[in-house]
């Protein structure tokens, strides 16, 4: 069973040569590479033209309309396999990636979802070869992206992902495989939604697909200045919340049930807004006196006990601070609220 690995490329010219090699050192040898050059203006395309005189099974491809959702729907046009993957340009497998995802998927059938677990790494950290990588300490990375792997590799180990969706991007854009069919049912690259990995990762949760983990790390994530999720506005903390309401409305609101926003932060406010905006009835809370009673966006900010008053509430929690989650979190336990009754959205 073949797998179709698509790989937008644009300036990865001093990364793309180490990101090749670990494909072709898969231990899995039954897959196609459709790389397309996003415009690159480096020697990314002398690169890649490269490794496909050399390799058959790889194919380059020049985009036709600029970024990343172009290149991706490009490259799946052209590709052949009945299982699709995603990798980044800058970015390494380990050398049984393939083969393990694969693996999860054809046990399992149609109708799942298979990722493993993954590992930043920076520019300044010298490796020889992935296994030392494996081992390497974090001693360059920022802690805001080793708290998110943490996060992430705890989800799928538990093969529990789709649990906090509100929360972040619970499916690493470059480690996921599922059968051609699956993506289809799920619109494929067709939507214009940037981010393109959160997106994807919403309508997969929407159309019911199973999470199969893999406790092994199977990616090895680039962690550098320059990268796309750090320096393009389609990546800012605001294009992600566009996403996250509209999905939850969709998705979790469900009929009469008193909707609650719990959190005057910053997000907060945003979300406030936002539901304001689309004319959506809410009730607004939080745990800092200083604010009960204060009137914004058309609606006042009330004192959290209310939330025990409340018949069956369904509430959207804005509180970024792990400490505050966790006291948010045990008094849902003491008024008996479920999971499925409250969603974190930071």
């Amino acid at each position: 069973m073949k797998i179709s690995i698509l790989m937008p490329v644009f300036n990865a010219g001093n990364y793309l040569q180490a990101c090749l090699d670990s494909i072709v050192e898969q231990t899995e040898t039954d897959w196609e590479l459709l790389a397309v050059n996003d415009f690159s203006e480096d020697d990314s395309e002398e690169i890649l033209k490269d490794f496909a005189k050399k390799d058959s099974r790889i194919k380059v491809f020049q985009n036709v309309e600029k970024g990343i959702i172009p290149a991706l729907r490009l490259a799946f046009k052209n590709s052949s396999g009945e299982l699709i993957t995603r990798m980044d340009a800058d970015d390494l497998m380990a050398k049984e990636k393939l083969a393990t995802l694969k693996s999860l998927l054809t046990e399992n059938g149609t109708g799942h979802l298979a990722t493993g677990c993954v590992k930043y790494f920076n520019d300044l950290d010298f490796y020889s070869d992935l296994s030392q990588l494996e081992n390497l300490p974090h001693s360059t990375v920022g802690d805001g992206y080793l708290k998110y792997e943490k996060w992430l590799n705890q989800l799928t180990v538990q093969e529990n992902n789709f649990s906090e969706i509100y929360k972040e991007c619970v499916i690493p854009s470059p480690c996921w495989m599922v059968f051609r069919e699956d993506l289809n049912r799920c619109g494929g690259f067709e939507k214009p939604t940037y981010p393109e990995d959160y997106d994807l990762c919403f309508r997969l949760y929407k159309n019911g697909l199973t999470i199969l983990g893999s406790e092994q790390i199977l990616h090895f994530w680039r962690d550098y200045a320059t990268r796309s999720s750090r320096t393009m506005e389609v990546y800012s903390n605001n294009n992600y919340f566009n996403l996250k309401l509209p999905y939850f409305l969709a998705l979790e609101k469900k009929g009469t049930r008193p909707l609650v926003l719990w959190g005057a932060g910053k997000k907060g406010k945003k979300l406030a807004r936002m539901l304001e905006s689309q004319g959506i009835s809410y009730q607004w809370l939080c745990n800092n006196p200083k604010k009960w009673g204060i009137d914004l966006f058309g609606s006042t900010l009330e004192n959290f006990e209310k939330l025990k008053d409340l018949n069956n509430p369904q509430v959207i929690v804005a509180v970024a601070s792990p400490d505050g989650q966790k006291e948010i979190l045990h008094y849902f336990k003491k008024i008996n609220l479920k999971p499925t009754d409250y969603y974190f959205f930071c």
